[in-house]
């Protein structure tokens, strides 16, 4: 109760200028479009974290995500309202959230397991530090994947 009143009080506080899209895309960026600042951002990527329908979203085009998105853009929104999914599965080497972003990576089925497993052998080195922001998550994967022949050729 405490925190949604912290998260209230943000809201209606002068708002911080944030980029509009930082929450990404997925059912609470629906609900909160249109709105600024801090707490309506937290509040979206919150909502878009725990509604797990981003892969939908994409997947259709809705939610205000875009199919037509580059790559890169895709994967970095998704590790961006994921990390902490993204960080759990892949230091296990598996789970849904590794699965989609094998997906949005392109990556096929016969290369998955590879996938998997180099990004758990790397983790430490994919998630370098507890402050790492999604774009270094990436820039690291794909440094990662450019030293297997098998995976290099899904860096862009």
């Amino acid at each position: 109760m405490k925190k949604l009143l912290f998260v209230v009080l943000l809201a209606l506080s002068a708002p911080i200028a944030v980029q509009a899209n930082s929450a990404g895309c997925g059912l609470g960026s629906t609900l909160f479009k249109g709105q600024s600042g801090l707490g309506p951002n937290v509040m979206a990527a919150t909502t878009n974290g725990t509604s797990g329908n981003q892969t939908f979203g994409m997947s259709t085009g809705t939610l205000g995500c875009n199919a037509g998105d580059t790559v890169t853009a895709a994967v970095d929104s998704f590790i961006d309202s994921n990390m902490e999914r993204v960080a759990r599965d892949m230091s296990t080497g598996s789970g849904e959230t590794m699965e989609t972003l094998a997906a949005l990576m392109g990556i096929q089925d016969k290369d998955k397991s590879q996938f998997f497993e180099v990004s758990k052998q790397n983790f430490s080195k994919i998630y370098s530090r507890d402050d790492v922001t999604s774009s270094e998550v990436l820039t690291a994967l794909k440094l990662v994947m450019l030293s297997k022949d098998d995976l290099a050729k899904y860096v862009a």
